[in-house]
């Protein structure tokens, strides 16, 4: 076994198809799947399972996933402090529900990249895509919530797909809105004063449960419903339409400007914010790096980081 042949490897995952990952690496097609079949072969293991959309992991896969990228980090830690080398290129995916905080952590990361060479890929989607990109390790870790009501359901998928939930913080529930709607001008607001305004929520396609919706309160009745595709589009609305949204509370003006307010919502419910990742493979130090800056901007609001971590 070779470090190269588990750099391949780790590549193949990442690009999801042995194609892509061929012609990322410069080198043919045919020599990659030698190169893969080699190294199950010398393990005596089958790691990934070729499918129409590309590849997935066996079991054992997953397991080698974990320890190859250790190995790999390390070798290239070696290299830097020994060898002079330059820093490796950096690489992160992310999938996340529509949350502007996520963005300025990642911000934030990227500033302090040490790399001269980088790819992340940022995947803002509908929370059943979040989990299959995770399972499917498309994406290292996936950005999204958990409740009283959907908590029972959540677990269970995330079980079901060899996932754990790791929670971040939790906040009271507020309301997004435009700065010059009615709403903004509430220090809080009842469900009451809301039956009025159009609630905005985020589309969640063949998935459309009231179980992986993105907001809270999710199946209570409201006269005026609106469903989008993206946060752009919510930020809009909520300025053209005075419309709302339930979230957290966290809104960054350095990214949204002093156009959307956030005000607290009266009701007996919390919002835990959380991460998920593969409950088989650590997480690089990439995605610890950028996890540490998540923690950060969620403590520059002043909200509490959970201890369970």
């Amino acid at each position: 076994m070779t470090l190269q042949q588990l750099k391949y490897f780790i590549e193949i995952v990442n690009r999801g198809s042995i194609n892509k990952a061929a012609e990322h690496l410069f080198i043919t097609q045919p020599s990659l799947s030698n190169a893969l079949k080699d190294l199950e072969n010398e393990l005596t293991l089958d790691l990934i399972i070729r499918t129409p959309r590309g590849i997935s992991l066996t079991a054992d896969g997953v397991e080698f996933l974990g320890y190859a990228r250790q190995v790999v980090e390390q070798s290239g830690l070696l290299e830097e402090r020994f060898l002079r080398k330059k820093p490796s290129r950096k690489i992160l995916s992310i999938s996340m529900q529509h949350y502007a905080f996520t963005i300025n952590a990642f911000v934030n990361m990227v500033k302090k990249t040490n790399a001269d060479e980088y790819e992340y890929i940022l995947r803002e989607g509908r929370t059943f895509e979040i989990i299959e990109d995770v399972k499917n390790l498309r994406s290292e870790i996936g950005i999204l919530f958990v409740s009283t009501f959907n908590r029972k359901v959540m677990e269970k998928t995330f079980r079901e797909n060899g996932l754990a939930f790791h929670p971040l913080f939790i906040s009271k529930p507020h309301i997004f809105t435009g700065s010059g709607s009615p709403l903004a001008k509430k220090k809080a607001v009842t469900l009451d004063d809301l039956a009025n305004y159009p609630r905005l929520s985020f589309e969640q396609g063949d998935f459309n449960s009231f179980y992986f919706s993105e907001e809270i309160l999710s199946a209570e009745f409201s006269k005026k419903d609106i469903k989008v595709g993206d946060r752009a589009t919510i930020f809009n609305l909520m300025i053209g339409l005075n419309g709302y949204t339930i979230s957290t509370g966290i809104v960054s003006a350095d990214l949204n400007g002093e156009n959307i307010k956030a005000i607290p919502l009266l009701v007996d419910d919390e919002i835990e914010v959380g991460y998920i990742a593969h409950k088989d493979i650590g997480l690089t130090r990439q995605a610890n790096s950028y996890l540490d800056e998540l923690k950060a901007v969620v403590a520059e609001y002043g909200v509490k980081i959970e201890n369970r971590l």
